[in-house]
């Protein structure tokens, strides 16, 4: 790890580069989400002594380092052992989530369009994300469901009854990061033994769940906090609910004004201020 090779290194470092491992020792996740000149700044040496550091630490230069950062951050150790190791500077994860989210505006918006497509064809739409990704999927299903019937929250009562209701010609949404669940694994096992069209969100194209998935949309998770971060997973399921209502057309349409008309019937909101 990254980690270890500055502790071997630290001892016989020249002072010049000494300021740079420290910092870098400290914070080891800015290497993935932070300029070179970001980091030299903040430590107050060169620019150059990064540059001169990753090759003293046995990489070819600072953008073989930053790519074995950016590994590390998708291979999370135990977020405790983490946390004790990881002292984020104020504002350093609010920057890790730009960063993040400026990747996943880089990646091809085909992706989407073709997995909002499936959904557009399933019969039922199985959303499904557990642990800390039970959140996102909470959040897709009810985008999905404001404006389109027959979708469902695998888990939310009995897993194996969710799992056994899988029916060929329905989608299966699966959203997970490393380390994977036994029960994300067990959707995508009976999803592709129901024949069913998949669509993974992932941190990791080898993922164990993206095996045999019909299309795979990755985010990255990359940050300095303890817990990998899923402010581009958030995004990317808004994505996929968005571009699947747009191929949706009118239909979708008027079932979301149908959902709002019995929201507003069920004063499920708080009244508009009046106009002064």
């Amino acid at each position: 790890m990254l980690a270890d090779r500055i502790r071997r290194a630290l001892p016989d470092l020249p002072p010049q580069l000494r300021a740079a491992a420290e910092h870098l020792a400290a914070h080891p996740f800015e290497a993935a989400t932070r300029s070179m000149r970001a980091m030299a700044a903040e430590c107050g040496a060169s620019p150059a002594s990064f540059s001169r550091l990753a090759q003293a630490l046995g990489f070819a230069g600072w953008d073989a380092l930053r790519e074995a950062a950016i590994a590390e951050s998708r291979h999370a150790a135990p977020y405790s052992s983490r946390a004790a190791r990881t002292v984020p500077r104020g504002g350093a994860v609010a920057e890790a989530d730009q960063a993040n989210l400026v990747a996943l505006a880089a990646l091809p918006a085909e992706g989407i369009e073709d997995a909002a497509a499936t959904l557009h064809r399933a019969r039922r739409i199985h959303v499904a994300g557990f642990r800390s990704c039970r959140a996102v999927a909470v959040l897709l299903h009810y985008q999905l469901s404001l404006f389109r019937a027959e979708v469902s929250l695998v888990g939310d009562a009995a897993l194996d009854l969710d799992l056994g209701a899988m029916r060929r010609g329905e989608a299966l949404v699966l959203i997970g990061f490393k380390p994977y669940s036994r029960a994300s694994l067990a959707a995508m096992g009976a999803a592709r033994a129901a024949g069913l069209e998949t669509v993974v969100l992932a941190d990791d194209a080898t993922a164990p769940i993206a095996l045999g998935a019909t299309h795979l949309l990755l985010f990255p998770i990359a940050t300095p906090a303890f817990f990998p971060s899923l402010t581009a997973a958030v995004a990317l399921a808004q994505s996929l609910a968005a571009a699947a209502f747009t191929r949706g057309g009118r239909t979708a349409l008027a079932r979301l004004r149908a959902s709002e008309a019995r929201l507003d019937a069920l004063a499920a909101y708080l009244p508009e201020p009046e106009e002064p």
